[in-house]
């Protein structure tokens, strides 16, 4: 398995007046990110039919109009009310990269001058009509502090709002339609297409700890009338907020991969530290009933997503624990190459460590595949979503500062 090293391009973003910026929407309401009831409620306040919902939410999302006065459908005096009360406002794009690989990075300014970055990774087919996965963050930093993760290391700092979620798939799709890729100005939005094929809510923060803005933005991600994305192509990952995954399986039916990067408590306790307060037990209990409630799945099964650090959970008896510990789950294993970063405790396993490792799996019957590493020379593989991001928590600055600390040991 190698790293793409294919060269970059560095794309300065820049501002066009037909996206309005966050800053002109202060005082407006942002219909981007409202599911369909909720627009139908927002139309209601302004003593309009809820079926106008229906229509606003297709033009957003599936024609890319963000002008009102393109929205024909509308009556005159509905386009002039909307224009006054309200917007449709993706997050401002500040910086962007683009690998020849075909994977896409961008960093979104979102209200309050924080910063997240989204990565878009195409299967490796070289089809234009293949499969192309978005990787979306869903708070600005992580509090969950996985010793293995850089998103970690800069701690927490607020939750997304739902049009900064969905406004991140919103932005990855308009990058197809204009080079530009904030403006839309020259677009024929006749011709717009939803390019995006998967959505994946693995990039910065932990899902299920900001649950409403998440549930409403997978809703529209699954709605006929916004992306219709299948239930199988959108998918949400928790490190395991176990009372979020009860509630999960009541709300919404998407596929649900777990964050478990260790077979036993003991080194879980240290690579995953939620879990000194949802011990695997509980995990996996929460993951059976999330596969076998009373909501009928298509597909019954999880991925588990297993991080490959070297000489730390990567040995033949740690995939024999694995085996006995998702004995009773349906379970797809994905087991993710570590993407090292500057100052990071781990190394990466061997290619032969983590075939020997996948050998035992797939003999004990498991589903289980080795996840190829791309956008790294972006800085967009997993575990590396940090980048440029502005962070302001104590976590960060002690972090930096034994980093400092131990070049000073050095010199």
């Amino acid at each position: 398995m190698s790293t793409v090293q294919s060269p970059i391009q560095h794309v300065p973003a820049t501002s066009k007046a037909s996206i309005k910026l966050v800053d002109e929407a202060q005082a407006k309401t942002n219909l981007l990110g409202m599911t369909q009831a909720q627009l139908a409620d927002y139309f209601k306040s302004l003593g309009e039919k809820p079926f106008r919902a229906t229509q606003v939410i297709k033009w957003i999302y599936q024609h890319g109009v963000t002008d009102f006065e393109q929205m024909t459908n509308l009556s005159k005096s509905l386009r002039d009310k909307l224009s006054l009360n309200a917007c449709v406002t993706p997050p401002k794009v500040i910086h962007r990269q683009y690998s020849d690989d075909g994977t896409r990075k961008w960093v979104f300014e979102v209200t309050g001058g924080s910063l997240v970055e989204t990565v878009l990774i195409p299967a490796d087919d070289n089809k234009s009509n293949g499969r192309k996965t978005l990787c979306i963050s869903s708070q600005v930093g992580c509090a969950l502090d996985c010793s293995f993760c850089s998103t970690g290391k800069q701690g927490f700092e607020r939750d997304l709002t739902a049009a900064e979620i969905i406004g991140q798939l919103w932005v990855a799709n308009a990058s197809y339609m204009s080079d530009d890729n904030d403006s839309l100005e020259a677009v024929d939005h006749s011709a717009w297409e939803n390019h995006v094929t998967n959505v994946v809510m693995m990039g910065m923060g932990e899902p299920l700890l900001n649950y409403k803005p998440v549930i409403g933005s997978m809703e529209i991600m699954l709605s006929d009338h916004a992306y219709g994305l299948s239930k199988r192509r959108v998918t949400l990952s928790t490190s395991g907020v176990v009372p979020k995954m009860y509630q999960l399986a009541q709300d919404l039916d998407v596929a649900l991969a777990i964050s478990l990067h260790a077979p036993n408590d003991e080194l879980r306790d240290v690579l995953v530290p939620i879990n000194k307060k949802y011990p695997l037990s509980e995990l996996i209990a929460a993951a059976k009933n999330y596969v076998y409630d009373v909501n009928p799945r298509h597909k019954k099964h999880v991925t588990i997503e297993y991080v490959m650090l070297d000489g730390v959970n990567d040995s033949d008896e740690h995939a024999r624990q694995l085996v006995a510990l998702l004995d009773d789950l349906p379970s797809k294993i994905n087991l993710i190459p570590f993407n090292p970063f500057p100052h990071a405790p781990y190394d990466k396993s061997s290619n032969n460590r983590i075939h020997a490792f996948s050998n035992i799996l797939s003999e004990a019957g498991f589903v289980c595949t080795i996840r190829q590493t791309r956008g790294d020379d972006i800085d967009a593989a997993c575990g590396q979503l940090v980048g440029q991001v502005a962070d302001r928590t104590r976590r960060s600055a002690a972090w930096q500062q034994s980093i400092k600390a131990r070049e000073n040991a050095e010199l």
